[in-house]
């Protein structure tokens, strides 16, 4: 399976989430976005029956939608905490990251809707070798831009 839910608590989360099905149409893995509170739980049962390899949760203040995707379904899920007004965010990472025990929800930083698309893929590439080899071009391409950039510094401040 190569298929990623990306699943919003509510229409202002949409400019974070759209950073994760960047990511995911980059690698050519399959996404559905969703804005669906309401169905959350018939969406998160029928998730692997629907093809569904793992889910992205994304909501700020409460941010219970992670956990309630997780609580109704075995697939791995992404709780993506987003900034808000009140607490820029924080409400929502501790509301994201105190899940009990035997209802995981990997957690990324908050709006790090990107890392939890990576995450994603790391996860599907576990059983797929196309997948983790474009991991390894990707990180070999990021290593090679962090390189350069030292190289550029250490010549401009060359003694």
């Amino acid at each position: 399976m190569r298929k990623v839910a990306v699943i919003m608590g509510s229409t202002s989360d949409l400019p974070v989430a759209e950073k994760a099905i960047q990511v995911l149409k980059e690698y050519e893995i399959e996404t559905e976005a969703h804005r669906c509170p309401n169905e959350a739980r018939e969406f998160a049962s029928s998730a692997r029956e629907s093809g569904f390899s793992c889910i992205i949760a994304l909501a700020g203040m409460a941010a219970h939608l992670a956990g309630a995707m997780a609580a109704n379904t075995t697939l791995p899920v992404i709780g993506v905490p987003c900034s808000g007004a009140k607490l820029d965010g924080m409400d929502a990472l501790l509301s994201t990251v105190q899940m009990p025990s035997g209802i995981p929800v990997a957690t990324v930083a908050i709006d790090g809707a990107k890392n939890a698309a990576i995450l994603a893929i790391q996860i599907m590439a576990v059983a797929d070798a196309g997948l983790a080899e474009k991991l390894r071009a990707a990180r070999d391409e990021g290593t090679a831009a962090v390189l350069k950039a030292d190289k550029e510094v250490r010549e401009r401040y060359k003694n």
